[in-house]
């Protein structure tokens, strides 16, 4: 009988993300976390790939899970919402005294809502981190933008960041490239091919491998476009000693990628209006 894969459960993933973290420098985005936990833990490319929803591995979800949990206690701090830092209190933990932080925050959260239902207030439930626009976007992407749109919208991107020449190809049988550009930089020009691709989860190193094995003759750069995120193999693949690195896009990246060239994303600033007393007791 096959032995049922399992992803480290939140609590888990609390004492490998404090130490994932300080060895990262002390602070870190999810993905950098997400990918040094990977390392340090030796977790497989089988359990890495466990899906939790159609866009999210299960490793990842319950990552999200355990960073909640250590920010609730103060052992992690979230100022810029991307960014995870850790904190003094953080650092003075130890793995028995992490042990004990789920029974202390829902301890702590069962005191909260009881406290605010006599108040009449109510009580948010316990969630991990927020979704924010670019869980948004990604599912837009990956249900509502076609194969071939999402091709465009690569040759789009490239485009606006400065590449020449764009050609969408598609292919079939071509090893999976999609298009061909030309980025020019002072005096020199480079041929890059793409491929993008709407992944509901990780890219495996086998999907960089073929690419890589198509450009072989045609040129030595590459360009890797996924609304998905890469496996930490996929990464070691792309970067490999002796074969022609291949640039690695995510979710992530293409998200910010499409806010800062203002493609079908806007952002908009709100007018905070401070009042000073002391300037009108002068007057």
């Amino acid at each position: 009988m096959p032995v049922e894969l399992k992803a480290p459960t939140f609590d888990e993933l609390m004492w490998p993300a404090l130490v994932a973290i300080q060895q990262l420098g002390g602070s870190a985005t999810h993905e950098e976390l997400l990918e040094k936990i990977i390392e340090i833990e030796h977790i497989p490319e089988s359990v890495q790939n466990l899906m939790h929803t159609e866009r999210q591995t299960k490793i990842s979800y319950n990552l999200a899970w355990a960073k909640t949990y250590l920010g609730k206690v103060g052992a992690l701090e979230n100022p810029s919402h991307s960014v995870w830092a850790i904190t003094e209190k953080g650092k003075s933990l130890t793995k028995e005294a992490v042990n004990e932080i789920p029974a202390e925050v829902r301890k702590q959260f069962k005191l909260d809502k009881e406290k605010k239902s006599k108040d009449g207030e109510k009580q948010k439930d316990l969630e991990p981190e927020a979704k924010n626009w670019k869980d948004e976007l990604l599912t837009l992407l990956v249900r509502d933008v076609k194969p071939d749109a999402f091709e465009r919208l690569a040759q789009r991107i490239l485009r606006e960041s400065g590449f020449v020449k764009v050609e969408v190809t598609g292919r079939s049988g071509d090893g999976g490239i999609d298009g061909v550009g030309v980025l020019r930089l002072a005096l020199l020009s480079f041929q890059v091919y793409f491929q993008c691709k709407r992944y509901k989860g990780s890219v495996p190193p086998s999907a960089i491998r073929d690419f890589r094995g198509a450009m072989v003759g045609r040129t030595d750069k590459g360009l890797f476009i996924t609304t998905g995120t890469f496996t930490a193999e996929a990464k070691k693949e792309a970067t490999r000693d002796g074969a022609p690195a291949i640039d690695l896009i995510d979710g992530d990246i293409l998200c910010d990628l499409l806010k800062n060239l203002k493609l079908g994303v806007t952002t908009t600033m709100v007018e905070e209006v401070s009042i000073s007393p002391d300037w009108f007791r002068k007057i």
